[in-house]
């Protein structure tokens, strides 16, 4: 499969798109049935961000038909499965027992930490669910974000060392929430860390709210790939995890141009330390990210079609 697709100004390898494909109205003429919203999807964005595999691993046939739904130049950035990131032991556990016969399942009352063995099934059942993406030449990175309680220490160094050890040599992408691993004395060796261990940095543009946010850092640490996250900038939202809507919340926000522009000149400078860039806009609880995406595109020169005109429903 093709895509029509035009870049121009220097922007060639910066690719744009969505966190997820399934929830974005704009995206889509109205009662687009969902088997058909990826394909639609990638006709107008070239890159999406896979979320549900943070929630369960999926199997091999579902990757097998994502691959098959999209273009030859279609990738996707996926998102680590919970359970390897630490955001839910019990998550964890669950998949384990699914994944070895006779397993017992240990209660969540008696949340330990996985056995070794454990952990190394886990990892490579996801792996092994991304195989028909990396066959096609369809797998950007695995993004690895890490909970905002996951602080710059000893063992959670080792536990990154661990992860990208589990890991082979697939593209791995890293993202951290908590400040400490940019305070002024760790962030030159959390960068030196990343660039020596293999790791792409993903970088976010996220409101500025304390111990559970990280700054701006527009560093590469791979030559091949750096990834760009917009999760928005709305601060009084983003510590709302405890209320019923809190994705609505935290996640609501619109981009001006002048904002988006600062990124224009961000991106051109990080191109010249890694080769490709993936930006994947996040504030989509408003509905806002898919326009925010297009701006930006329209801004580094790019187009990539439209999606087909809304049909008319006789019945």
């Amino acid at each position: 499969m093709t895509a029509a697709n035009s870049k121009r100004g220097g922007f060639e390898q910066v690719f744009v798109g969505l966190a997820g494909w399934g929830g974005h109205d704009t995206v889509y003429p109205a009662a687009t049935p969902a088997s058909r919203k990826l394909a639609m999807y990638a006709r107008q964005f070239a890159l999406v961000e896979v979320d549900n595999s943070f929630y369960a691993i999926p199997t091999p046939e579902s990757v097998q038909r994502w691959v098959d739904e999209t273009p030859d130049d279609f990738g996707f950035v996926v998102k680590a499965f919970q359970g390897m990131t630490g955001h839910d032991r019990d998550a964890g556990r669950r998949a384990i027992g699914k994944l070895l016969t006779g397993e017992a399942v240990p209660s969540g009352d008696a949340l330990g930490e996985l056995t070794e063995e454990q952990e190394a099934t886990m990892f490579a059942a996801f792996r092994s669910a991304f195989e028909p993406m990396a066959r096609a030449g369809k797998l950007r990175a695995f993004l690895f974000q890490y909970p905002p309680w996951f602080d710059c220490t000893r063992d959670n160094v080792a536990a990154l060392r661990r992860a990208k050890t589990l890991m082979g040599n697939a593209p791995v992408a890293l993202e951290f929430r908590h400040q400490s691993w940019f305070a002024p004395e760790y962030r030159a060796k959390t960068l030196a860390f990343m660039e020596r261990e293999g790791w792409m940095h993903s970088v976010c543009d996220e409101p500025q709210a304390g111990l559970g946010s990280i700054p701006i850092v527009p560093e590469p640490t791979h030559p091949d790939r750096t990834i760009v996250r917009f999760h928005g900038r709305n601060v009084g939202g983003w510590h709302s995890s405890g209320s019923p809507d809190w994705r609505a919340v935290r996640y609501l926000y619109d981009y001006n141009d002048e904002e988006l522009r600062e990124w224009v000149g961000l991106l051109e400078a990080m191109l010249k330390r890694t080769s490709a860039i993936d930006v994947v806009f996040n504030n989509n609880s408003g509905g806002h990210g898919a326009g925010n995406a297009k701006r930006l595109m329209a801004m580094l020169g790019q187009s990539r079609g439209e999606p087909p005109p809304e049909q008319i429903s006789l019945f």
